[in-house]
Order: C-alpha cells, then structure tokens, then sequence
C-alpha cells in the first residue's frame, strides 16, 4: 500500500519475548504504552530465562505502596534493590559457556550501569538494546509524548492519529477488548494480528524451552539471532480470521 505507515502499540516490557521483537521489526513506529496503569508483577517488570534449575524469573523491584493508581511512565525502580547484581549472575550462571555471551552480557551491563530511576525508561533502554542485537532500527516512542486520549479502543486510536498511523497491528492478546468496540476501518486504519511461532535453536540445560526473554535467543546465538527471530514470523491476520483462530486456538499465549 502506497504511503501506509504500520504502528504497533505494545506496554513497555523488561527484556520481552521473541514475538514482541518481531512486531517491532514489522513497524514504521512502535509506541510503547506507557500512559496506562502499571499492572504490579506483570511483564512489564519481570520476564523468565531458562536455567540449570529450570526457568528463573528476573524481577525489577518497584515502589509500589500506596501507588495503586500509579501509570506505567510513574513507576519508580526501588533504590534499594540489588536486581542488577542479581540479573547479571543470573545470566552469567545459566549463559557463560555460550560462545555468544561475552560481548552481548557486557552491553547488558551497561545497560543496568546507567540506573536509570523509572521502570519504562529502564524498559525503553532494554528493548533499544535488544532491537540493535537484532538488527531492528524501527523508532520507539512512548505513548505519555503523544497525548493519547480515551480508554481502551478510543486511545488506541488516539495515538494512531497522533503518528498518522494507516495500518495497526496488534497482539492477538487484545482481540477480545478490540471485537467488543472494533472501529479502526471507520477511522481508515487497517487492523490486523500479529501471528508468530517460536523458533527453536540451540539452548542449555535440556530440552527446548520457548517463550523465554528474547535474550536467551541473542546470548545463545548470537549474531543469527536477527535471522532467527524472523524465521517465526507467520502472515499476520484480518479481525474476522483472528476471530476464527482463536475459537480454534484460545489458549494462544499472551506475554
């Protein structure tokens, strides 16, 4: 389509999943959702890697008393938690051995090094890294610049116009919200799903494990992770054909 301009609108999440790279790597812009009220132990301050104990999440300590109301963009990382040191050794002990995880756990680092004081600029920091492991230049912005309005479907819609969006591709998470007030074709935007199947690739401590942190993808393959990550790419869906897989398939996961 000539002129179309694709945007997916994602909630800032720490070291996310394969699937949420590769819908950054289908955009013109990717606005992370961070005007929304922050959901505490959600993925947007933890995410799993695959260990020699099995699977281990990595937490990001919030100040949350008395903030229950608090959006996303407020949320401050606790001062007083040691997860930095705690994710590194984490890393260290589950990827050491692989021949990918010198360089790659050295920007991590320095990632963590710049302490950031807010959870989504800690999370727009982590996912700018991962998306330069993968090869992916699509520009990030965040939601809070755009003056997004409404709830729900009207502010998805909001922050469409805002970046002169055409075409939104949205998680298969969100069809159910999205068929209940569906009126994206009304306002000349396309919707359509994300669909995509884990890769699998080489991957200590026994059997494959799917839908850990995309760092497992990068610190274990290194410089094919680009390529891998695109391998699970699938055609994305219209609204009545996703409506039609996830009667088939209601169980799709939802990170």
């Amino acid at each position: 389509m000539t002129g179309s301009k694709t945007i997916a609108i994602m909630q800032p999440t720490y070291l996310p999943w394969a699937g949420y790279l590769d819908m950054i790597d289908q955009c013109d812009v990717f606005v992370l959702y961070d005007c929304v009220q922050f959901d505490k132990r959600s993925w947007q301050q933890r995410n799993r890697v695959k260990t020699a104990a099995g699977e281990t999440w990595l937490t990001v300590p919030v100040l949350s008393k008395g903030k229950r109301d608090q959006t996303i963009q407020e949320v401050e990382i606790d001062p007083d938690g040691d997860f930095r040191d705690k994710h590194t050794r984490t890393l260290q002990h589950a990827y050491g051995r692989a021949a990918c995880y010198a360089p790659y756990a050295a920007q991590f680092g320095e990632v963590l090094a710049a302490r950031q004081a807010r959870l989504a600029a800690l999370n727009q920091d982590v996912i700018s890294w991962m998306c330069a492991a993968f090869g992916i230049t699509t520009p990030l912005l965040r939601s809070s610049s755009l003056a997004a309005q409404g709830h729900k479907v009207d502010r998805l819609l909001s922050v469409c116009k805002a970046v002169g969006a055409t075409r939104y591709l949205s998680p298969l998470g969100s069809h159910v919200y999205i068929d209940q007030d569906n009126r994206f074709a009304d306002h000349g935007i396309d919707l359509v799903y994300h669909r995509y199947e884990h890769p699998v690739y080489p991957q200590p401590h026994g059997p494959f494990v799917s839908h850990m942190s995309a760092i497992d993808l990068i610190l274990n393959t290194g410089t094919a992770a680009g390529d891998l990550l695109r391998s699970g790419r699938r055609p994305t869906l219209s609204h009545a054909a996703a409506t039609a897989h996830l009667t088939l398939a209601p169980s799709e996961p939802a990170q």
